[in-house]
């Protein structure tokens, strides 16, 4: 277009996600310059989030349906790649068939919850990526409610590696640290002194995974449910609050009216009882030679009985409507102790659930929605749904937050998700809150007010993976770690490049790159190389990086 030599891309999206990709792209410094973002948004926003729209450097198309000629005014002809990034399945399956009418040959990356389209998407379009941001954040989150780092492992040059603490692993398996968490408050990503790292990236041998052993010994010292405070949460849902005190009312005034006439009568506590519920519940024959007193309190419990018939069909009619809509929302639930409470029931919360129950670790679940996405999952595994407003403390106290493990709060409302986490702390001021806040700016100051200090963004920690397939960078892994996301990367040195001839000392760059391996051209990667061996061209370096520190390395392995 005009000339121009520069990669073009085009993302299309309409939540943090977009945002964040588009960020991630523009962070991207390629051969050719720093690429062109061409960003396709709906009219309105659809969140509260950012969406890209504001993101300087970028052209905006604004359009509400994603067709050839919403396509064609983004540019896409010509274009190398295209994002498709809303959370609709169907709606992005039918965006890539419109691409393909404007221009066949680019690069595609989908958004998918239901990765089982995969298969058929890459048969339709040979050079496409399918991601789901939700398998990949589901992970942190659990492992975050189980106080674990990310269980993030995978396969490179006949080496399986994985994330997990230095405690739980052999000095002997330790491949490098990855960051120092002991202060959660200022985690350091990729420290100069890799001793003092206590989660590291460890050669897989055998042994589980730390969130599988955290899991472990959390069902191992599940307690025993407690039948009794079961039995009295039903009883004070069987009725309503005003219907409960009318009634104690009138057996208040039934019990005074009683006493006064035993004493008018002069007789004893038995026949004064036998007295008091005749004369409420069928009346008394009228006596004129009664004194006054005693003829005004007889009328008057005649009456408080007519009343108390009624109140009595009211509390069993109330308390049996109310016991079924407690019973199908979930509110009669019994004691729990050491599970963990997820709210939520979207694509994370769906994920996070599941992945929790896999590893037998009770899950309690609440939204607002009982037809909500994992709703109908939930009622298959047996998990309980608590349906109601999470940011209510009646609501949590239901799903037994005071006792729990972890609150993982889920939602898409960043506000629902504050007060629930509040309410959650007020109830149990050590509770372990994981909490999903969209803004990151907005997250580190409820960390800094509240003392919340696990907190995930899920576009923030998937959008790198995006970002690589997109650019058809050949990213290894991805690994969370807090509020940071490390990408784990294979990188081939080009002749003339500033990193040819020097040595592989020169690559790492403490808080921004770290090496992991080397190889020559042909030859098998080497995992404990020489830092003194000098680089020639053609050489692949594997490294964990965090994004800045990879795009500089790139600026470093190619020619200038």
């Amino acid at each position: 277009m005009n000339g121009e030599i520069r990669p073009h891309y085009v993302v299309c999206g309409s939540d943090p996600l977009a945002y964040w990709v588009v960020r991630a792209l523009l962070a991207t410094e390629l051969e050719s310059g720093r690429p062109r973002i061409t960003l396709v948004v709906p009219e309105r926003r659809r969140s509260d989030g950012p969406d890209g729209r504001d993101v300087p450097g970028i052209q905006v198309v604004r359009a509400d349906r994603l067709d050839e000629v919403t396509f064609r005014r983004g540019g896409l002809a010509g274009a190398d790649g295209l994002a498709l990034l809303h959370q609709d399945d169907v709606g992005n399956m039918h965006a890539a068939l419109c691409a393909q009418e404007v221009e066949s040959r680019l690069r595609l990356v989908v958004r998918m919850f239901n990765t089982s389209l995969a298969n058929g998407l890459r048969q339709l379009f040979p050079d496409s990526a399918v991601l789901s941001d939700a398998s990949m954040a589901a992970p942190a989150f659990v492992a975050a409610a189980l106080g674990e780092v990310a269980p993030t492992h995978f396969r490179h040059a006949g080496r399986t590696l994985y994330v997990a603490r230095r405690a739980d692993v052999r000095p002997t398996d330790v491949v490098c640290g990855v960051a120092d968490t002991r202060d959660p408050a200022r985690t350091r990503v990729l420290p100069a002194d890799e001793t003092t790292a206590d989660v590291v990236l460890a050669e897989a041998t055998g042994q589980p995974p730390g969130t599988e052993l955290a899991a472990r010994r959390l069902v191992r010292a599940r307690r025993r449910r407690q039948p009794v405070v079961v039995l009295l949460r039903a009883v004070r849902s069987f009725a309503t609050r005003k219907i409960g005190i009318a009634v104690l009312v009138l057996l208040a005034i039934i019990a005074a009216l009683g006493w006064l006439n035993a004493r008018a009568a002069n007789v004893g506590w038995a026949d004064a009882l036998y007295l008091t519920v005749v004369t409420t519940l069928t009346g008394e024959d009228p006596d004129v030679a009664k004194p006054v007193a005693a003829q005004v309190m007889q009328v008057v419990l005649n009456l408080a009985g007519l009343a108390l018939i009624p109140l009595i069909t009211a509390v069993v009619v109330d308390g049996i409507v109310n016991a079924r809509l407690a019973l199908h929302a979930g509110r009669i639930q019994p004691a729990r102790s050491g599970h963990v409470v997820v709210v939520g029931l979207g694509n994370i919360g769906t994920r996070v659930m599941a992945q929790l129950h896999d590893f037998g670790v009770e899950v309690v679940a609440i939204d607002k929605d009982p037809d909500a996405r994992g709703a109908s999952l939930a009622h298959r595994l047996g998990v309980p749904l608590v349906v109601g407003d999470a940011g209510r403390e009646e609501t949590l106290r239901s799903a037994s937050v005071e006792t729990c493990q972890a609150l993982v709060v889920v939602s898409t409302d960043d506000g629902v998700n504050l007060r629930a986490a509040l309410n959650a702390r007020g109830l149990d001021p050590d509770l372990r809150v994981v909490l999903r806040l969209f803004d990151g700016d907005f997250a580190e100051r409820i960390q800094k007010a509240f003392g919340i200090g696990i907190s995930r963004s899920v576009s923030y920690l998937a959008a790198p993976a995006f970002a690589a397939a997109l650019l058809d960078r050949a990213v290894i892994a991805t690994i969370p770690v807090g509020r940071h996301a490390l990408l784990v990367t294979e990188v081939q040195v080009a002749a003339g490049s500033p990193l040819d001839g020097r040595p592989l000392a020169a690559v790492a760059h403490p808080g921004a790159v770290r090496l992991l391996a080397h190889a020559r051209a042909g030859q098998k990667a080497n995992w404990s190389a020489d830092p003194r061996l000098v680089i020639t061209a053609g050489d692949w370096l594997t490294v964990v990086a965090r994004r800045a520190g990879l795009t500089a390395l790139l600026r470093e392995t190619t020619p200038p």
